[in-house]
C-alpha cells in the first residue's frame, strides 16, 4: 500500500508558478495529473523510479516540470507560466510497474489532489 499526500496548490495569476509536492510512502513510477471541472482526468507528466526519466504532456512541456527526492520519498511539479486552462484539481499517482503510461487507469494508487486556480 503507497500513501500519497499532495500539497502546494493555490490560486495565482496567469503567467505565475506554483510548486507541487507530493509525499509518498513508497519508491515507484509516479504521475501527476489533473481534472478540470466536467472534463476527463488527463496525464500531466512522469517521472521513473529512480528519477532519470521523466515524460510530459504536449500542453506542459517547456512550462512544467517533474523531479523527485528519493532520500525524501518525495516527487515535486514545479508549474510555470501558468494560464487560466491549467486550472484543475491536481493529483499525483504511483503506478507498482516502473514503466511509463500516460493512462490514469494504469495508476494503482492516488493522492486526495490540491486545487490550482489560475486566474486571468
Amino acid at each position: 500500500q503507497v500513501q500519497l499526500v499532495e500539497s502546494g496548490g493555490g490560486l495565482v495569476q496567469a503567467g505565475g508558478s506554483l510548486s507541487l509536492s507530493c509525499a509518498a510512502s513508497g519508491r515507484t513510477f509516479m504521475g501527476w495529473f489533473r481534472q478540470a471541472p466536467g472534463k476527463e482526468r488527463e496525464f500531466v507528466a512522469a517521472i521513473s523510479r529512480a528519477g532519470i526519466n521523466t515524460y510530459y504532456a504536449d500542453s506542459v512541456k517547456g512550462r512544467f516540470t517533474i523531479s523527485r527526492d528519493n532520500a525524501k520519498n518525495t516527487v515535486y511539479l514545479q508549474v510555470n507560466s501558468l494560464k487560466p486552462e491549467d486550472t484543475a484539481v491536481y493529483y499525483c499517482a504511483a503506478r507498482t510497474t516502473n514503466f511509463y503510461s500516460d493512462n490514469y487507469a494504469d495508476y494503482d494508487y492516488w493522492g486526495q489532489g490540491t486545487q490550482v486556480t489560475v486566474s486571468s
